[in-house]
């Protein structure tokens, strides 16, 4: 497989603008049936969504229909845990990441042929996002247990090619979202462990930190320049976010039945959202999760 590495620039502002208009939703919780721990994690424009449902160490992955209201079962074969998170157009792929033999994995899975992707000689690999032209972002972690450092990847299916980001200041990065422009966001930790978003849109680097949060991570983009993701603010609580890219403008958005534990994963070029909510922001084994739609 071939390497290459991209170092970004941190000459951008950070930004801090709030949106003039804030878009409200319409929410639907959405849990695996019988099970008590459902996280929506990617949706694409049919409204095909992938996640997984279990709480740790019983993972399992799945793909949802909206269309049908239809969940279809999605693990890595022969895997202890799947978690299903990247999910694109057409034609129809998903990606995510599976552990086999106590190893993490990242994979692809295009119509039932599942592919394992890894950065060489890095025993911990996770791919989070997917687009429609053989694309996928995700991390590499230098422990097997994945504690990290992280380093933020692009992998290029067709050419089998990674390309990591060197963001200066950053301790461990991860990339969570890409789309058809190449186009692709994360969040890196800096010394003191503090969480940054970032978002880099036609080899223009920005930095992602929701006002007055102790903590933002983006999450994922679409190929409208909305970003997706969370932060964490000065009492502890997490709020999911949306930020527009052409405005410059971050909205607020919390699920009514998980305000401050509430984490956007997921947006699709419609503006549909999908997430998650649970005590402590789903860390304990009771989580739910949800779709928003843009309201009229």
């Amino acid at each position: 497989m071939k390497l290459k590495s991209l170092t970004l620039s941190l000459g951008a502002a950070i930004l801090l603008s709030m949106s003039a208009f804030a878009q409200t939703y319409n929410f639907q919780t959405l849990n695996y049936p019988g099970d008590t721990f459902t996280q929506l994690l990617g949706i694409n424009n049919s409204g095909d969504i992938a996640g997984y449902h279990g709480a740790s160490p019983d993972n399992k992955g799945f793909t949802y229909s909206t269309k049908n209201a239809a969940f279809t079962t999605e693990n890595y074969p022969g895997s202890q845990q799947t978690q299903v998170i990247g999910i694109n157009n057409e034609p129809f792929k998903t990606s995510g990441f599976y552990i086999l033999k106590g190893k993490t994995i990242g994979f692809t899975d295009y119509n039932g042929t599942f592919t394992s992707v890894a950065y060489p000689k890095k025993p911990f690999n996770q791919l989070l996002s997917q687009n429609d032209y053989g694309q996928a972002a995700g991390y590499y972690s230098t422990t097997a247990s994945g504690s990290g450092p992280d380093t933020a990847y692009v992998y290029d299916e067709d050419g089998g090619v990674f390309e990591t980001f060197e963001i200066p200041g950053s301790m461990s990065a991860q990339a969570t979202g890409i789309n058809n422009a190449d186009n692709v966001c994360g969040f890196y930790l800096d010394s003191s462990s503090n969480s940054h978003g970032w978002v880099q849109i036609q080899g223009h680097f920005t930095v992602l930190n929701y006002p007055g949060a102790a903590q933002t991570s983006a999450s994922g983009l679409n190929n409208k320049g909305m970003v997706v993701g969370f932060y964490v603010d000065g009492s502890g609580n997490t709020h999911g976010f949306v930020y527009d890219t052409t405005s410059a403008t971050f909205t607020n958005v919390d699920d009514p039945n998980g305000v401050g534990n509430t984490i956007l994963n997921g947006v699709n070029d419609n503006g549909d959202l999908v997430g998650f909510y649970g005590p402590g922001a789903c860390n304990t084994d009771q989580c739910s999760g949800f779709v928003a739609t843009p309201a009229e």
